[in-house]
């Protein structure tokens, strides 16, 4: 128990008899939740955590293989509930962590009674009919120079993911944030992200699920959150009045309301 808490940094904070678990997405750390800590702290149990890589996670406890798929990331969620004995929670996962917790809830459904994606995407790339958000040549682009350069991605890519160019601050914070990040564990990150596919696993959710959808995101276009909506099973969509990709840190009282209108139902 000890090993898994330290492994990933992981706190627990607030009380109440509902427990919601937060997964931070590609190059973040549990930090981000922030807000959504300050608004729910005091009805709610709040678990969070950093992947192995991020923030004060151990990164000697780093596996390439383990971490070769999401299922990696997905076994680090479940053993972290099982650490803490906790039997039923709420899944808040950002981004790629939208599918960690799609994985995670596949292969232990009686661990979850609600998930929230915030910006998922089954798939980021475009693939016959369907509209990911990306060629693979971007791809192939975007992993040369994460190659050659992470911290000049890093300060390239940051600002546009986030989105919201007239407040520089929140695309200054994820940019921190990636170059926090240890390079060669972000790397094999991003390819797990962003070559993963699963657009047949949503078939499998037996949970009521949420998508949060921002009208302009770069990684995650509105057609996304309609898929989503589509072909998850008891899934609701929720299109946010809000740009960029992050919307937990750029449009903060709009998901606490979205999130909070869902797990309340």
């Amino acid at each position: 128990m000890a090993e898994v808490l330290k492994r990933n940094n992981v706190r627990v904070i607030g009380q109440g008899e509902k427990v919601i678990i937060f997964a931070h997405g590609f190059g973040c750390d549990q930090n981000v939740w922030r807000h959504l800590i300050n608004a729910y702290k005091d009805k709610l149990r709040l678990i969070l955590f950093d992947y192995v890589g991020a923030g004060e996670s151990d990164l000697n406890a780093y596996d390439s293989t383990r971490y070769s798929t999401l299922d990696g990331y997905a076994l680090d969620v479940v053993e972290i509930l099982e650490a803490l004995q906790i039997d039923e929670a709420i899944f808040v996962g950002h981004s790629v962590s939208s599918m960690v917790g799609v994985r995670a809830s596949i292969s232990r459904p009686q661990l979850f009674t609600k998930l929230v994606f915030v910006s998922p995407s089954p798939c980021y790339f475009n693939d016959g009919d369907y509209i990911g958000g990306l060629e693979k040549e971007d791809l192939d682009a975007l992993f040369e120079m994460m190659e050659s350069n992470y911290l000049g991605w890093s300060s390239a890519m940051a600002p546009l993911i986030m989105g919201n160019a007239e407040r520089p601050e929140l695309g200054d914070e994820l940019t921190a944030n990636f170059c926090a990040t240890d390079p060669d564990i972000a790397r094999e990150f991003a390819r797990v992200t962003f070559l993963s596919d699963n657009r047949t696993d949503l078939a499998k959710l037996n949970v009521p699920n949420l998508t949060l959808q921002c009208k302009d995101d770069i990684l995650a276009p509105l057609e996304v959150g309609y898929y989503m909506q589509k072909h998850a099973p008891q899934n609701t969509l929720v299109i946010l009045e809000a740009a960029g990709h992050c919307p937990h840190l750029s449009a903060p009282e709009q998901t606490i309301q979205a999130i909070r209108e869902f797990i309340e139902a």
